[in-house]
């Protein structure tokens, strides 16, 4: 192996419902990116148990989550789409990873501080250490690039800590085993097995932020409802919580530049271009200067024409869970393949008898 093989890899929690941030933040960039790649699709459902244990239903999360996936039009023929669980490598992968991690750089993490408040000894062991299980969601591929949000980022910066140091560490060991790819991280030559992760990043709403506060983002744990549009929200909701989305007083403006300090219409500018796919200076020269009681209506038409087909192909797709059931199964049978070549070599490397 000269170089590593580009594969993308992304996953999502299933916990709450699934809404318009989610749709756009990630979603829809795995959709695109599936023309052209490897790619790899995963329901983190070993994740969802970090911040709250006992779910009331897990399965039906689960399966909301891959009914998402492919109404958006991911297709789990050509590519994978699985749940985590049903792949043991990942949790082995990242208790060796839990070895090789710090704990500053855990408790770097700002999503641990946030998540955790300031009862930070109270908060589960698996909250701290989940970025290390996201890494080996990640690298149990060796996969080369991850389409993530901006608030992600820093966990993106933290695998690539996590691959550098056991490709340092054990350089004799994957030279010497005939695995890995010469790399040169900063000036420093280096034999690597696990490749440096990039986080693909990018649009006009990388970020989607409250109806109620545009300061804040959209969030399934939100305790309003009015501050997110679900994706099993009905036309009729989706008009009304767009209606009711919170605004200033002023015009849109006509540039860019006029969206700074004022975070919701930089938000409801920002949802529109990425439902039309445009840019924001492309919304604003057709916006420009004209009220929000003219620009609300306009982005309920299109967001209510853009998700009405996902929202009734998610409600068809649960309405048969078998084929859920289905495409989850032989997603993690393809993957637990990949994700066991990886372990037996990594085990090798470390010095485990198999």
């Amino acid at each position: 192996m000269n170089e590593f093989k580009p594969l993308v890899f992304s996953g999502v929690q299933p916990t709450g419902n699934l809404h318009l941030g989610n749709y756009l933040g990630a979603i829809r960039k795995f959709v695109a990116l599936q023309e052209n790649n490897d790619c790899i699709y995963c329901v983190v459902d070993l994740h969802s148990i970090t911040a709250q244990l006992v779910h009331d239903d897990l399965p039906g999360q689960i399966r909301s989550i891959a009914a998402a996936f492919i109404a958006s039009g991911i297709d789990p023929e050509k590519h994978i789409v699985f749940n985590q669980s049903a792949v043991p490598q990942h949790a082995e992968l990242a208790w060796i990873f839990n070895c090789v991690a710090r704990i500053g750089w855990m408790n770097r993490m700002t999503q641990f501080k946030d998540k955790a408040g300031k009862d930070r000894e109270n908060a589960s062991l698996g909250l701290l250490a989940y970025p290390s299980l996201m890494a080996a969601d990640i690298l149990v591929y060796r996969a080369t690039h991850v389409p993530v949000g901006d608030d992600q980022k820093q966990h993106l910066e933290l695998t690539r800590d996590i691959a550098q140091k056991f490709n340092i560490d054990f350089m004799e060991h994957i030279r010497r085993g005939g695995y890995g790819v010469d790399i040169v991280v900063g000036e420093e030559p280096i034999h690597a097995y696990f490749p440096p992760v990039e986080p693909l990043i990018g649009g006009p709403a990388p970020r989607v932020m409250s109806l109620r506060d545009g300061t804040k983002k959209m969030s399934k744990s939100d305790p309003s409802d009015l501050s997110r549009i679900n994706l099993m929200d009905d036309a009729d909701t989706i008009l009304k919580k767009i209606r009711k989305a919170k605004t200033d007083p002023d015009a849109l403006p006509s540039e860019a530049d006029g969206l700074k300090d004022r975070p919701e219409a930089e938000n409801l500018v920002g949802i529109y271009a990425a439902l039309a796919d445009r840019s924001k200076e492309e919304v604003l020269a057709e916006f420009g200067g004209q009220q929000f009681s003219t620009f609300k209506p306009a982005l309920a038409d299109l967001a209510v024409s853009v998700l009405s087909p996902i929202t009734g192909e998610m409600r068809r797709l649960m309405g048969d869970t078998a084929h859920i059931d289905a495409i989850l199964r032989k997603g993690g049978e393809r993957a637990r393949e990949r994700a066991e070549t990886t372990m037996r070599e990594v085990r090798e490397i470390i010095g485990f008898l198999q």
